[in-house]
Formats: structure tokens, C-alpha cells, sequence
């Protein structure tokens, strides 16, 4: 089984003064996105499904990035921050051997990157990483972390 975890895009707005969890995109965001999604056609990424996180700059970078492979995204809560190992383990045993796309935040994915992997990490903003998951789901081996620039290449 293939796991992809898909950092949400560039969401920083100087003088934001709302709650965090409704930040957005933003314009570079979505154009960096655009490119990183376009990425994953020529990487051959293919899951069978794309779960988010709720919060806007992570179902915005989903939404591109479905729009790209010609998927639809799920809305998955358990993803917004605080999204942890324990909470991946309960994710996964509905999953049932299909390939996943997890669009969501830091620290959560270098932390589950390094509880699978045993890697340590830091998934940057537009940031990607692949790990092939043993059979149940509770290890596996990074195959790949890529960060935003080499898209734009």
C-alpha cells in the first residue's frame, strides 16, 4: 500500500486577524499548488482516494490536487492539527489495502513520517512524501520527500 502526504500549501497572511483554522490559500499558495499538482501526474502518484483536513488551505490544496489526477477529496476531521500515529492507525484499518493521499499540517505528518519510517523529517509547505506501508499498515519505508521547489523545475 502506497501513502502520500501532501502538506498544505502557502497559507501565510501578514495581517490575517481571524481564526487560523479558516486561513486560505494563498494566491502563490494556489499557484504553487497548481505546479506541484501537475508534479504529481508526471510522478504517476495515483491513489485510490484524497482525504483532508477540513481547514480551508488543506481542502484548497486537495482540490487541486484531485483536480490534477481526476479524483474526488473526502473530507476526513481527524486530519485538522493534531492528527497523530494513534489517530493514522484507526484511519487506516478502513482503508483496506488502497492506496491514500493525505492532504494536512505540520508537525503532525514529519511526525508520522518518523513513527512509520523511523525518518526524521520536516515536510515543508507544498511538500510531499511517499511510504509504502507493510500490510497492516503500521510501518513502513520512505520512498520519496519532495519538496515544492523540485516542481517547479
Amino acid at each position: 500500500m502506497k501513502l502520500y502526504l501532501l502538506r498544505h500549501g502557502k497559507a501565510d497572511w501578514p495581517d490575517w486577524d481571524k481564526p487560523d483554522d479558516e486561513r486560505p490559500l494563498t494566491k502563490d499558495g494556489k499557484r504553487e499548488m497548481r505546479r506541484i499538482a501537475q508534479f504529481l501526474g508526471e510522478l504517476n502518484v495515483a491513489p485510490s482516494v484524497i482525504l483532508s483536513s477540513p481547514l480551508p488551505r488543506a481542502w484548497q490544496t486537495a482540490e487541486i490536487a484531485a483536480d490534477a489526477l481526476g479524483l474526488e477529496v473526502r473530507e476526513q476531521a481527524t486530519l485538522r492539527p493534531g492528527f497523530s500515529p494513534a489517530k493514522f492507525r484507526a484511519l487506516i484499518k478502513h482503508a483496506k489495502g488502497a492506496d491514500l493521499m493525505l492532504v494536512g499540517h505540520e508537525p503532525d505528518f514529519s511526525g508520522l513520517i518518523r513513527a512509520l519510517t523511523g525518518g526524521i523529517v520536516k515536510l515543508g509547505k507544498g511538500g510531499l512524501a511517499r511510504i509504502d506501508l507493510d500490510d497492516a499498515g503500521e510501518a513502513g519505508r520512505l520512498i520519496w520527500l519532495i519538496p515544492p521547489k523540485v516542481a517547479r523545475r
